[in-house]
């Protein structure tokens, strides 16, 4: 059949370690046979990374402004161990906090439900989708080791010079200290983006922080999404028949444990980084969930939530067979064909990603699936394939459809 053609390119940011090796694999068998696949290509892998100094990070951020959708793979932020493995110049910050910060927005993760992988909380009848806030705190932070006795401040200096500074500790011994910030404008934007896909999937939203312990930081969380709501969008909760309000983040863990699910949790950016995780866990697997980046200004990124699968990669390095799940990866690149097809109306690109997403949950349910569900799966006979065959099995589900 003829390929399906692009006109506008996509933005490819390729990553690392054993989700690099699902990259390829998944264009060469799922991608090019169907697609004449346009992208802009960046290889955000960290030795590239390092060698351009970051830059490349920067490059395909902007690349994104440019052309409105990306699709990312997972990337390595690097720790000290890090640093030494790959011979690092420093340890550059993570790559989704610097493309967040420039994009800003929303991320939204979602689990990918499929029959016989039944959620650990039983009673998690629907998905819950996670709304993380996509720009500073811990991302952004700066931080320093404390050598000895002294006094740490916050000071802020205005334009017209004059400073206002709080203490952080009068340290009498070594330590650490780390100093975070975040935009109102930014909060605003996060703030938005969850009441309009809230009304969009009318779905009620909730929106969790620690105010009672960080009573300016939190707090101005609390009070910019309360005053949003009130504002704009009450009214049109009320007439969606959806609900908004406000809760302790120690309190939503406890509260969403006893849910049905079937809403929008939204978080702070660690915050929502932890509880995706826990979240598709739950659901099924790490690499069970969709991730999209959305901007206030309709740019759209596309990512897998999980990490590079570092322990798979070893063993994959040696010579030994694994079986790595690339469903996210997959739901990745369908979601910024999809939007892309939307974008330069082009049916036929949306029409496949719902194809290749159905044969992938088609392969699964039929009982061809990779380990890590095999493990967890209420089905009585399934056969466990490596992560090459499995790729393989959904292609040959999606030219049977």
């Amino acid at each position: 059949m003829d390929k399906i053609k692009m006109t506008t390119p996509l933005v490819e940011m390729d990553g690392d370690e054993m989700t690099r090796i699902l990259w390829k694999l998944i264009k060469d068998e799922l991608l090019t046979p169907y697609i004449d696949l346009k992208t802009e290509y960046y290889d955000l892998g960290l030795e590239h990374r390092n060698e351009t100094d970051d830059k490349v990070t920067f490059d395909s951020a902007y690349a994104t402004k440019k052309y409105g959708v990306a699709v990312k793979c997972a990337t390595i932020t690097p720790n000290a161990a890090r640093v030494e493995e790959y011979n690092l110049k420093e340890m550059w910050k993570s790559p989704n906090g610097t493309i967040r910060a420039i994009l800003d927005g929303t991320v939204f993760r979602a689990p990918i439900k499929v029959k016989g992988i039944e959620p650990c909380v039983k009673n998690w009848e629907q998905p819950i989708t996670i709304a993380r806030h996509a720009y500073g705190d811990v991302y952004k932070a700066s931080e320093m080791k404390v050598p000895g006795p002294g006094k740490v401040e916050l000071v802020y200096t205005a334009e017209d010079g004059s400073t206002e500074s709080v203490l952080v500790h009068e340290f009498d011994a070594p330590g650490i200290v780390q100093g975070m910030h975040n935009l109102n404008g930014s909060i605003e934007s996060f703030a938005r983006s969850c009441f309009n896909y809230a009304l969009d999937t009318k779905q009620t939203l909730w929106f969790a922080s620690k105010d009672t312990i960080s009573k300016k930081y939190d707090h101005t969380f609390k009070d910019i999404f309360q005053e949003i709501f009130d504002a704009d969008y009450k009214e049109k909760f009320d007439a969606a028949g959806i609900e908004y309000f406000y809760t302790l983040i120690d309190d939503a863990v406890a509260r969403v444990m006893k849910s049905k699910g079937g809403f929008i949790w939204a978080c702070k950016n660690y915050d929502g980084d932890v509880m995706s995780d826990m979240l598709s866990s739950a659901f099924g697997s790490l690499a069970m969930m969709t991730s999209v980046l959305v901007s206030p200004e309709g740019y759209y990124e596309y990512e897998a939530a999980h990490g590079t699968v570092q322990r798979h990669y070893y063993k994959y390095l040696k010579g030994e067979e694994t079986s790595t799940n690339p469903v996210a990866t997959i739901f990745a690149w369908t979601g910024a064909l999809r939007k892309r097809g939307e974008m330069d109306n082009i049916p036929e690109l949306g029409a496949f990603a719902d194809k290749l997403e159905k044969a992938t949950i088609d392969t699964i349910e039929g009982g061809q699936m990779t380990k890590d569900l095999a493990l967890i799966t209420e089905m009585k006979t399934v056969k466990v394939l490596n992560t090459e065959n499995f790729i393989k099995a959904i292609r040959t589900t999606l030219d049977n459809l």
